[in-house]
């Protein structure tokens, strides 16, 4: 799977909100495929939470 992530923002522009904009389609892609896999939703979404909170947490001092 290959990610081609656009320019970030320039100025004052919202980092956050443009990153989640790019996000969002690739992470409903993978949330439908696990729940047709038979996965609960809510569950997933959690392990996202999770998961992208232990990265934060673990790799913060990484770059």
């Amino acid at each position: 799977m290959t990610f081609n992530f656009e320019p970030p923002p320039m100025g004052d522009g919202d980092m956050s909100a443009e990153c989640q904009r790019q996000l969002l389609p690739r992470v409903r892609e993978i949330v439908q495929a696990a729940v047709a896999a038979g996965w609960n939703k809510d569950d997933v979404l959690l392990a996202f939470v999770e998961l992208t909170w232990d990265l934060y947490e673990k790799r913060r001092g990484d770059f």
